[in-house]
């Protein structure tokens, strides 16, 4: 049966799109939730019109989550979970764990099946998880799991390791300083 589209069915078509479909499938499905029409004249005028709408929205639903996706690509969030020695975790990481973490980076819900994860994270370390923040628009974040605890100690390890090393460079351009203000008066007095 040849059927206009009225609505979006995911996965079928899109509004205006003319397709042949089963006619138990239009029957049963389409024509009474009101999703398609029979393909004949009213209602192709009338799909025609609902396609300018829906891509004027759709248009300006992308020029928004191009936006989004500009402050998100490369941005990188971290979720701390029990794990064992080897790095393996006690429980997963799920995709509405990381659509709590992008809400925080963007200061706004985000639904958790916007997340792209094929499986549940079930190791600690870093890896890319793609986000579909809509039809036509995909942004990629990297996800860092890391051990409870662990990373407490590694953080503090690595300040105390940047503290030393800011410490001595400033030591080392002051040491440099004083040489060159040596150098500079031995210059003057061999005048």
């Amino acid at each position: 049966m040849k059927v206009i589209f009225l609505e979006n069915v995911e996965g079928t078509a899109q509004v205006g799109e003319t397709k042949d479909v089963k006619s138990g499938f239009a029957r049963n499905y389409l024509l009474p939730r009101g999703l398609a029409a029979p393909a004949v004249e009213p209602y192709i005028t009338r799909a025609a019109s609902r396609a300018k709408v829906e891509e004027k929205r759709q248009s300006e639903l992308d020029k928004d989550a191009s936006a989004v996706a500009a402050r998100l690509e490369g941005s990188r969030i971290r979720i701390e979970a029990r794990a064992g020695e080897q790095g393996k975790l006690f429980g997963s990481v799920t995709s509405v764990h990381i659509a709590d973490e992008v809400a925080k980076l963007i200061n706004d819900e985000f639904d958790h099946r916007k997340v792209l994860l094929p499986e549940s994270i079930k190791e600690v370390g870093v890896q890319p998880i793609r986000l579909r923040l809509t039809r036509n628009v995909e942004a990629t974040i990297e996800l860092e799991v890391f051990a409870e605890g662990v990373e407490e100690e590694a953080v503090e390890e690595t300040e105390a390791a940047e503290a030393t090393a800011v410490a001595e460079a400033e030591a080392l351009d002051e040491a440099a300083g004083d040489e060159a203000e040596a150098e500079a008066e031995d210059e003057d007095a061999g005048e």
